[in-house]
């Protein structure tokens, strides 16, 4: 053999066991999530059924919500964000009491005064535990690196937003402090 052949041959044993590598294959397969996006479903405030497959193609705003929170102003910049950005964003509201009693109503009341007080037209949905051991499977999924790939954090108060790309993927987690229309938010709709 030449050492031409030779050197072609080393070479094409290298990349087959670089390619073929079960280590690096088991660490990608460990990163993907073991459940979709959109495999969920949940019922709308007013108590209809929502299949998350709806959702597919765009990107996903999911917050958790309160009534009577410092941050409860941010319902007002989240419907901004749904009136400027719907072709291409989804905002998908769930309320919470898991954050010092701040959202204690029932769903009717809670539609109630987000209509009233913000007029939103973004979805909302019932009532649910975003945290403890009552947490609602999506945020178990949103929250458990096991589940979602990457985030380990529950929401630590109201108003976390957790965004999801168009393939259903968590892509990025905002604290409360980060307003719905701060540059960073409008960036990450925007794939910047």
């Amino acid at each position: 053999m030449n050492l031409t052949a030779l050197t072609a041959t080393l070479l094409v044993a290298f990349f087959g066991m670089i390619t073929s590598n079960p280590a690096t294959e088991q660490a990608d397969d460990s990163a993907k999530p073991k459940k979709s996006f959109y495999s969920f479903k949940m019922n709308s405030i007013d108590g209809e059924p929502i299949d998350f497959k709806k959702y597919k193609g765009k990107k996903v705003l999911l917050v958790n919500v309160a009534s009577k929170c410092g941050y409860t102003p941010q319902y007002g910049e989240l419907e901004t964000l749904n009136q400027k950005y719907g072709d291409k964003l989804v905002i998908l509201g769930f309320p919470a009491n898991n954050f010092g009693g701040q959202e204690p109503g029932s769903n009717e009341d809670i539609q109630e005064f987000c209509q009233k007080n913000y007029g939103v037209k973004f979805q909302i949905f019932e009532k649910i535990s975003v945290k403890g051991e009552d947490q609602h499977p999506l945020y178990q999924w949103l929250s458990k690196k096991e589940l979602n790939g990457w985030n380990d954090e529950a929401p630590k108060w109201n108003f976390t937003k957790y965004l999801v790309n168009e393939k259903g993927e968590l892509v990025k987690v905002f604290p409360s402090k980060v307003k719905p229309t701060d540059q960073e938010v409008i960036a990450a709709i925007n794939g910047q």
